[in-house]
């Protein structure tokens, strides 16, 4: 019976799905938890306000304070839970954490996912500079359009005048509750990409998709790729990419192509749930993405005529 299979499939998509939600919500940890934790701290000393005088004008113009430097580091070394988690430990309005939010989301987890791009045929120097250039650009471009929204953001520090101890107890509190946000975050995506390859859906959604190849000015053949990095992300779906160039299905030149496109908007589904779940509107994290992926490809197929008479 149909209904009997399709719950046969969801029990062993979600039994299958918990080694590498595991896997990969302990190496996300890893790298959240330290960082978490160096941010309480450097709050809790004032260091973070001695940063922000020095950062505060750079960071003013884009709508924000000078604190959010060591958020954007923050992410732009370890990735969008990183950065995610530090600015929770930074008292923000809705509208600060949408702009800064967004440009963790352009320029996050930068030395693994240059690599990747590096490997499927870019140049990691080059894929490095443009992130971090556009999340500057996106964030002036978000901090003279967004409406004002003085809401706060989530907060999970101590108060200011908390004893060390305090500072400790309220971080270890924290990151119990994200520790357990992860998983669940991880273990639904995962289970959804185990369903999506046990229905082989793939195939069909990327021929469905690839008309719109020629709106985001990337070549038709690159549909699965282009629908690969923004269901799986670059640092999941990069072993699917390498075998995409290894079997012939795409060129390292078409793959070059679709990686400008990427590294502005790439897992679309994770990111977005990601950041949403704190609040941040899913329109601006989708729309803001989506036009300076179209700025990069387009931009750069103007300067490069050739690249625009292969076309798509």
């Amino acid at each position: 019976m149909p209904g009997r299979e399709l719950l046969d499939n969801l029990m062993q998509a979600s039994r299958s799905a918990l080694p590498s939600t595991w896997k990969s919500a302990f190496w996300l940890l890893k790298l959240m938890i330290p960082i978490s934790l160096a941010v309480a701290l450097l709050q809790h000393w004032g260091i973070l306000a001695w940063i922000a005088g020095y950062l505060n004008p750079l960071f003013h113009m884009l709508g924000l304070p000078g604190e959010s430097a060591v958020l954007f580091i923050s992410g732009a070394a370890a990735g969008t839970y990183a950065g995610i988690a530090a600015m929770m430990s930074v008292h923000l309005t809705l509208r600060q954490a949408t702009i800064v939010g967004i440009m963790i989301l352009i320029c996050h987890a930068l030395p693994m996912e240059c690599t990747v791009n590096h490997k499927t045929g870019s140049s990691f120097w080059k894929m490095g500079l443009i992130r971090i250039l556009m999340a500057f650009v996106a964030a002036m471009f978000l901090n003279s359009v967004l409406p004002e929204m003085s809401v706060p953001y989530i907060y999970i520090g101590a108060a200011a005048e908390s004893s060390l101890a305090e500072v400790l107890l309220t971080w270890a509190v924290s990151q119990l509750k994200i520790a357990v946000m992860v998983f669940l975050i991880i273990y639904v995506l995962m289970v959804l990409q185990n369903l999506i390859q046990q229905y082989s859906l793939l195939d069909p959604l990327s021929r469905f998709l690839s008309p719109l190849m020629r709106l985001f000015g990337l070549p038709r053949q690159a549909a699965y790729m282009w629908l690969v990095g923004n269901v799986l992300g670059l640092s999941y779906g990069s072993a699917v990419m390498l075998d995409l160039e290894e079997k012939g299905q795409i060129t390292r030149q078409d793959a070059n192509s679709v990686n400008y496109h990427l590294i502005m908007n790439h897992s679309m589904l994770e990111d977005t749930i990601v950041l949403a779940v704190t609040g941040v509107s899913v329109f601006w994290i989708l729309a803001t993405r989506l036009l300076f992926a179209l700025v990069v490809v387009w931009g750069r197929k103007s300067l490069t005529p050739a690249l625009s008479k292969r076309g798509s």
